[in-house]
């Protein structure tokens, strides 16, 4: 079933609502402001509230900043987001100066959060994490790291490396880490191939055209043996923004399927 709604910009992972499983069965949409004070652009604003009217499905509005794209979640209450993003002062200032971080998690239902530091070089969106590390399964997290030599991004991938990352509320679990490489230099832009979206029968890899495309692919195809990994060019869509995770936003299904 196909619906029309007016928007301004197409990053749908942002604008949309995200959704979180409550007990047993049930979903419940959360409807969140988005992208503070940067891109303001008519119709945004409503997106996730329109959606969540046609899915029926019961939501909660909560008056923090938080785009989907800023969060990974493994559904087993942990989350990984950036303190650059979420803690910048632009997006949530009054939750900075009273040192309110949680109310994400809490919204969310996650016991624990990881903090990396920083996004990707001349990222506009101050450090989504959807650029830098997926959850593939749960306590199962797929880093990007750099290229080598030359990676424009080596130093802000070596230092948010999650692999010291533990869960305490999993008997402290050490997190299982692979690792994707990087892109490399793609005209400066913030290029990942961590930006896959997940489809009930294939993966959608962003591709730029660059030597490491072939290898990412292939590596991404062994974190989900049940779909297919397919690379799709994304250089287009760079330019306005980021790839294909941020221009979707997926309806979750009751169990985990990998």
């Amino acid at each position: 079933m196909f619906r029309h709604s007016r928007y301004g910009d197409v990053w749908l992972r942002d604008t949309g609502r995200s959704s979180c499983l409550a007990p047993a069965s049930s979903r419940n949409a959360l409807c969140v402001r988005r992208l503070g004070r940067k891109y303001v652009m008519a119709g945004d604003t409503d997106v996730s509230a329109q959606v969540t009217a046609w899915t029926g499905i019961a939501g909660a509005r909560f008056d923090f900043v938080l785009e989907g794209g800023a969060i990974e979640v493994d559904g087993e209450g942990t989350l990984i987001t950036t303190r650059s993003c979420l803690l910048d002062g632009v997006r949530n200032p009054e939750a900075r100066r009273r040192g309110h971080r949680s109310a994400p998690a809490l919204a969310l239902g996650a016991e624990h959060v990881i903090w990396l530091e920083r996004g990707l070089a001349n990222d506009h969106t101050d450090g989504h994490v959807d650029t830098l590390a997926r959850f593939v399964a749960p306590g199962v997290v797929a880093a990007m790291e750099p290229a080598r030599p030359g990676d424009p991004n080596g130093d802000v991938l070596d230092s948010n490396h999650p692999r010291a990352a533990t869960r305490p509320h999993r008997a402290r679990e050490r997190l299982e880490v692979v690792t994707v490489v990087s892109p490399g230099d793609v005209g400066g832009l913030p290029a990942s191939y961590m930006n896959f979206y997940v489809a009930n029968t294939t993966v959608v890899v962003p591709t730029y055209g660059v030597a490491n495309d072939d290898r990412a692919i292939t590596t991404i195809q062994t974190l989900f043996p049940g779909r297919r990994a397919v690379g799709v060019p994304a250089r287009a869509i760079l330019v306005g923004g980021v790839a294909f995770h941020c221009c979707t936003q997926q309806q979750p299904r009751v169990s985990w399927r990998r």
